[in-house]
């Protein structure tokens, strides 16, 4: 359903985008509620409008580029028949899977995770999550939106489903780009694990494909925080700096030995744990950690950004 017909839909159910909602019931007129078949348009119109966007297609053209930009310098530096330089900390830190790209190019989609996530990625969901509410209150349409039967809790819903949608596009986007490159650039075949085991070259396409959909759960929390922001002004541009400015701002807290003891609650502190699912066997301690306190984030922001939207006074 596109926005205009929604506009038409709720025009007549004669639907008051300002107030007849305000409580946050998924209600229209006569007590009926939206059928699940009208939700699910509600959120294909909001995915097809999300990813037309130039904006969005630029962010994606962006996050596809840093694995071509890494294959090729680790190319480059390689073509006399050295290794790759560079290893990472120990257990915790940034994984050491740069060195490893020669030999072979599927340890490339590791780096480019590794490489995109502390800054990249969450600055993609940030701009996407920031602009949810706040961009449609700036161009005027969020309170035609609310015209439509959805109700704000639906929408609201709406929203941080197609940003989680767009939090697992682009991270595939990363890692199809950067396993097309690995496999034109690099040799292909049998892995060695962190822990120096070996395994096949299927086994670890599909631990490539696990640690992609853990990087894209390990955005939750970020695209709650962008979502809450968003409810507390009527400028995008605001809210994606503002989302963008909190991801940085944690991220050098989570770098300061000083606050040793906040750290393991910044939630981009356990992002790079996803390189314990390259060890034999895995380490599930981080990951869990990690995803606790992702879920935990979103349910605090989330509630948070129920909260404000469900209340606050629609007038654009």
């Amino acid at each position: 359903m596109s926005r205009a017909e929604a506009v038409e839909h709720g025009d007549a159910t004669g639907m008051d985008a300002t107030g007849g909602d305000a409580a946050g019931r998924d209600v229209i007129e006569g007590g009926r509620r939206p059928s699940p078949l009208w939700t699910f348009g509600l959120f294909r119109s909001e995915l097809l409008t999300t990813f037309r966007r130039w904006r969005t297609l630029a962010l994606l053209a962006v996050l596809a580029a840093v694995p071509i930009l890494v294959g090729i310098a680790v190319k480059i530096e390689t073509g006399d028949g050295s290794s790759a330089s560079g290893a990472g900390p120990e257990h915790g830190g940034g994984p050491a899977f740069i060195s490893q790209v020669t030999n072979n190019g599927l340890f490339l989609v590791f780096t480019a995770l590794a490489a995109t996530l502390p800054f990249f990625l969450p600055m993609a969901i940030g701009v996407i999550a920031g602009d949810a509410i706040a961009g449609e209150a700036n161009a005027g349409t969020l309170r035609y939106l609310l015209v439509a039967p959805a109700g704000r809790t639906r929408l609201l819903l709406t929203k941080y489903a197609t940003t989680m949608t767009f939090c697992l596009v682009a991270t595939l986007v990363v890692a199809v780009s950067a396993l097309t490159v690995g496999a034109l650039l690099f040799p292909l075949g049998e892995l060695t694990t962190i822990s120096g085991t070996r395994i096949s070259f299927g086994e670890g396409l599909a631990r490539a494909l696990l640690i992609a959909l853990v990087v894209a759960a390990s955005l939750i929390g970020v695209a709650a925080l962008g979502l809450f922001v968003s409810t507390l002004t009527n400028s995008g541009i605001a809210a994606m700096a503002t989302t963008v400015g909190l991801l940085i701002t944690v991220q050098i807290l989570d770098q300061i030995p000083q606050l040793h003891a906040l750290q393991p609650y910044f939630f981009s502190h356990y992002w790079l744990s996803f390189a314990d699912l390259m060890r034999e066997p895995v380490y599930w301690d981080d990951l869990v950690r990690n995803l606790g306190l992702q879920s935990l984030y979103a349910a605090v922001f989330g509630s948070a950004a129920w909260a404000r939207f469900t209340a606050k006074d629609i007038t654009a």
